[in-house]
């Protein structure tokens, strides 16, 4: 934007025509644009900051060959960074020839913002991130106002950021807060998507989430700084909310589908099993990738990212460990010391790939879930939960990067059971989300301690106390960064549901007046123990002693007994070092 002008510029290589569509209420006028190259631009003489406005593409309507241009619809700006109102899903964002202006939000034309100098990340390898999602974290918090509660300005209250400190958290990371649009099968079951994995615009905060925009989210960050801790967000590159044939035009779709990937044939690919999935071999998805990335960090202060279904980002079409994001996010001078976090799998060919990011990123570890679970599950081997607990290096390898061990490990996170549930119950409860139970994951290695669901048995609810303290000597003992789902610190339930994703709900929510407040404590203490030693879990220590139940050095035949339960480390003279004993579910932390 310059003195007195406003310039629209936007991507559509196929468009035959292109209009920008300026509203006043919601009185629309058309301007024609005019082609450079791949892109479509128009300048206009006067200060727009703050009108509502989209585009209008014309071209061929041939969805089987890949052509999705309709001028009837209403197109979002790829590069928005604000919209006046939350995505609806309706039958009519697919129809041909169905006019969308009315259903759709605007892009609201930024104004030019002063831009305060990138501060360092807050963040070190070994330390606690914390994950939330912003509306279920406070829609029940008894201390957080009501006019706040279930925005990211509620993360900045007092109360919000007092818990996180006595948690030790060292960032928090939050589930996706740019806008999404439901899946269309959930409006008729009267449901909603209360995940955020669905987006549409990359950059332009949710209105519900974020009200306040870029400023509020901002704040807040500088909030959390100030507490000491970073900040993450949860990214959603690999797909489009436009989903599958049978989904809207609603922005990409409309301007430029060729940025999903195609199959010879003309059929959207589906590595990510929502529809859709970008392609990054594609020069224009990395760019507008990279673009919401500094975006967020100039803006915002945020500290880093958690990539949702990340080996769709290294596909071209197969996944290649020096795929240009890679280097491109390395050479940017705004995102190259940020923390970046990999989910490694997506569901297409060759699609889990844990342990094959750069040295310089991390990765979420479900082996270690799925080892920690088995073990205390009864059925797992000490040997394989001490590789997990010592850094995953059959994974990583054992050589750590100078700023050490790569892996996250986690023993419950949004998608699957919680914590309490993983104790709770044997299998999956999902009614509630309308598809006959057949939703989530179906082996979740969890047990219900002898009874399915809730139970006011005293011996029942003081055994899965045990186990839980168990899980969570096992997580805060590890080598490696630690994820900690928010609530799960003093047993938070979704009553059997491992996906939900749909339940902005008491099911979603997080029940503060019910939470167990021995547990919270637990956890507390755990945390601070291994905050006042942070260097100590960055990589795993040498040499290490490993000793049986006698207090002898563990022999082959000790290592690969299948009814082994106790197992005790120690290294540097006994600064660092723990003890596992399955007999006594307990998990013990030296020093204390």
């Amino acid at each position: 934007m310059e003195a007195g002008w406003t310039r629209f510029a936007v991507r559509s290589p196929r468009a035959e025509a292109m209009w920008l569509c300026l509203f006043d209420g919601e009185e629309e006028t058309r301007h024609p644009m005019e082609r450079e190259g791949d892109n479509w631009t128009l300048s206009l003489p006067a200060d727009l900051s703050g009108a509502g406005y989209g585009y209008r593409a014309e071209g061929r309507w041939e969805p089987a060959e890949g052509h999705w241009f309709d001028a009837s619809k209403l197109l979002v700006d790829p590069y928005a960074v604000e919209l006046d109102r939350r995505f609806i899903q309706s039958p009519r964002l697919a129809a041909f020839g169905n006019d969308t202006a009315d259903i759709i939000p605007r892009s609201i034309v930024a104004a030019p913002i002063k831009v305060a100098p990138i501060k360092p990340r807050r963040f070190a390898r070994g330390g606690l991130v914390y994950e939330l999602n912003v509306r279920a974290f406070t829609m029940l918090h008894p201390d957080v106002p009501e006019a706040l509660r279930g925005t990211v300005a509620a993360l900045a209250h007092p109360a919000v950021l007092d818990h996180l400190t006595r948690l030790h958290v060292s960032a928090v990371e939050l589930m996706p807060i740019v806008a999404w649009i439901d899946e269309r099968h959930l409006p008729p079951l009267g449901l909603v998507n209360s995940w955020g994995y669905n987006p549409v615009a990359m950059m332009a905060l949710d209105p519900g989430l974020c009200p306040g925009g870029v400023e509020e989210l901002r704040r807040t960050v500088a909030a959390l700084h100030d507490a000491g801790m970073g900040v993450l967000l949860d990214m959603v590159f690999n797909h489009s909310g436009e989903s599958d044939v049978q989904g809207g035009v609603l922005s990409l779709r409309g301007l430029d589908n060729a940025m999903y990937a195609h199959a010879p044939n003309g059929q959207l690919i589906n590595d990510t099993g929502c529809g859709n999935t970008l392609d990054f071999a594609n020069p224009a998805v990395r760019e507008l990738t990279l673009h919401a990335m500094r975006h967020f960090v100039v803006q915002c202060g945020i500290d880093g990212f958690r990539f949702d279904l990340a080996p769709i980002m290294a596909r071209g079409p197969g996944f290649a460990s020096d795929a240009p994001i890679f280097a491109e996010i390395a050479a940017d001078a705004v995102l190259a010391d940020r923390v970046l976090i990999a989910e490694p799998w997506d569901i297409g060919p060759g699609g889990y790939q844990l342990g094959q990011f750069p040295a310089n990123w991390l990765e979420w570890n479900d082996r270690f879930r799925d080892d920690g679970r088995h073990f205390w599950k009864g059925e797992g081997n000490i040997g394989t939960l001490a590789t997990r607990l010592a850094g995953s290096t059959d994974i990583f390898g054992s050589q750590s990067p100078p700023e050490g061990c790569r892996s996250v490990n986690f023993l419950a996170a949004h998608d699957g059971f919680t914590l309490a549930d993983t104790v709770s119950y044997e299998q999956r409860h999902n009614q509630a989300n309308g598809e006959d139970n057949r939703d989530g994951h179906g082996e979740n290695f969890s047990w219900n301690n002898g009874i399915e669901g809730p139970s006011d048995d005293p011996a029942v609810a003081a055994a899965r106390h045990r186990d839980l303290e168990a899980l969570l000597g096992t997580l805060f003992a590890s080598t490696g960064t630690i994820m900690l789902t928010a609530g799960d610190e003093f047993g938070r339930t979704q009553r059997g549901n491992n996906n939900a994703y749909c339940q902005d709900n008491e099911i979603g929510w997080i029940d503060w007046a019910t939470r167990d407040t021995a547990l919270e404590e637990h956890t507390c203490a755990l945390s601070a123990a291994r905050a006042a030693r942070l260097p100590l879990f960055e990589r795993f220590p040498e040499p290490v002693t490993w000793q049986n139940r006698e207090g002898e050095p563990m022999t082959v035949a000790d290592w690969e007994h299948p009814g082994a339960h106790w197992l005790s480390c120690s290294a540097n003279a006994d600064e660092f070092g723990f003890a596992i004993d399955r007999a006594a579910r307990q998990v013990l932390i030296r020093p204390s």
